[in-house]
């Protein structure tokens, strides 16, 4: 066993009597070599004996001396030893633990001061440190604290700003829909122009959408709002309308169910960027297929493509970045080319409990599943709203016969839009 006060591996400190031991001996040999030796030699014995009992007397007093000095030695190194290791534990303890539950905690909206108190308690601290190494770890918390509230604040300003341009775009873009209604309601007799406005009304759709993606990644909501129930197959018409290639869009079995007013123009913002995805990246010749069934936990809306299928490498990075955007993507995380879509689901789907999920499709591509939970879902009965898209009903006015559109104005025609209700 270690003595305390003593380095491992190192002996205590020496009892007294045994750095008395060699005088003792000394003494004890210089009187017997006087008893032995005849008398007139005695004297000249005896004061050797005598001198070499003193030397061996104050040689042993200074190996006391220093072994005492060793032995403080020892134990001020041991003492400090024990420090640093406490030290060391409570710093590793600040870089793997409280720095990241500071972190956290900010970030779930505690207020700096509240974090700081918390940890200023001396009970929260190893036995045995010194205050001057606790106003250390004290000064290194408040300038991480400083650091995270200042990259929260920027964070903050910089959404702010994206869902204040994205405001802007959003209401320039809602006065140009209403300037093409009125330009439709005008000019709806001539179909050549009428053809005209469909496809500028449609661009300016993808503009609204992308809009929207920029204030959804901002942490607003879409710009529009819906106070009625609507049928899940207009939903779904709806974000058809607001993708470039949605006459490559089938549309087939869909449940006859509603979709709750404020989830609307969320769900419709998912799968119109969703469809995106699907007709971006599969040939432009194949058909991307929309279902719509009932599971055990709401409504699965499936898009599948025929695509390329995704590697697994790719689908993990793909269902990664869902994660990501559902517990709070960066945009500086975005990069130099973004690609908006798969965030802005995340983003959506944390927000409205959809669950997205990507996999192999049968027609050899990708199948993009997204689940509507219950609580989003009413009867169809109750669905009073249209929500085939941004608006005005995309058809010519009455006084032009389907039969007399030319064939251009009829491929510039997307699905059916009606403005929100």
């Amino acid at each position: 066993m270690v003595r305390v006060g003593s380095s491992p591996g190192s002996p205590g400190p020496t009892s007294p009597v045994v750095w008395a031991l060699p005088a003792l001996v000394t003494a004890a040999a210089a009187v017997a070599a006087v008893v032995i030796v005849s008398a007139p030699a005695r004297t000249p014995v005896a004061w050797v004996g005598a001198v070499a009992f003193v030397a061996v007397a104050l040689s042993c007093a200074e190996a006391a001396r220093r072994g005492r000095a060793i032995a403080a030695l020892r134990a001020t190194v041991a003492g400090q030893e024990a420090s640093l290791s406490r030290q060391e534990a409570e710093t590793v303890r600040l870089a793997q633990d409280l720095l990241p539950d500071v972190v956290e905690r900010l970030r779930k909206g505690e207020f700096p001061d509240e974090v700081l108190a918390s940890l200023e308690d001396p009970d929260a601290y190893e036995p045995g440190l010194t205050p001057a190494f606790r106003a250390a770890h004290q000064a290194v918390l408040r300038s991480v604290l400083d650091a995270v509230v200042a990259e929260e604040d920027l964070r903050d300003s910089a959404q702010r700003a994206f869902v204040n341009i994205a405001r802007r775009v959003q209401a320039i873009v809602h006065q140009q829909a209403q300037e093409l209604r009125e330009m439709e309601d005008r000019h709806g007799h001539s179909p050549e122009v009428f053809g005209d406005l469909l496809r500028l009304d449609h661009g300016t759709a993808l503009i609204g959408r992308l809009a929207d993606s920029i204030a959804v990644l901002g942490g607003a909501r879409p710009g529009r709002q819906w106070s009625k129930a609507v049928p899940l197959y207009s939903v779904m018409r709806g974000a058809m309308s607001r993708i470039i290639d949605y006459q490559r869009v089938e549309l087939h079995s869909v449940s006859q169910v509603a979709v709750v007013g404020p989830a609307v123009e969320p769900l419709i913002h998912a799968l119109a960027e969703l469809l995106d995805n699907a007709t971006r990246y599969s040939p432009p010749r194949t058909k991307v297929h929309l279902t719509a069934v009932d599971v055990n936990s709401g409504i699965a809306v499936e898009i599948e493509d025929g695509g390329v299928s995704m590697s697994e490498e790719a689908r993990k990075r793909a269902e990664r970045m869902l994660r990501q955007a559902q517990q709070g993507i960066d945009l500086n995380d975005l990069g130099e080319t973004p690609r908006l879509g798969l965030a802005v689901v995340g983003r959506l789907a944390q927000a409205y409990d959809f669950q997205v999920s990507l996999r192999s499709s049968a027609y050899g591509g990708v199948r993009a599943v997204l689940v509507i939970p219950q609580a989003l879902i009413t009867t169809a009965e109750a669905a009073t709203g249209v929500a085939h898209g941004i608006g005005t009903a995309s058809g010519p006015r009455a006084a032009l016969p389907a039969a007399a559109r030319p064939a251009a104005a009829q491929a510039a025609i997307p699905p059916a839009r009606t403005e929100a209700a």
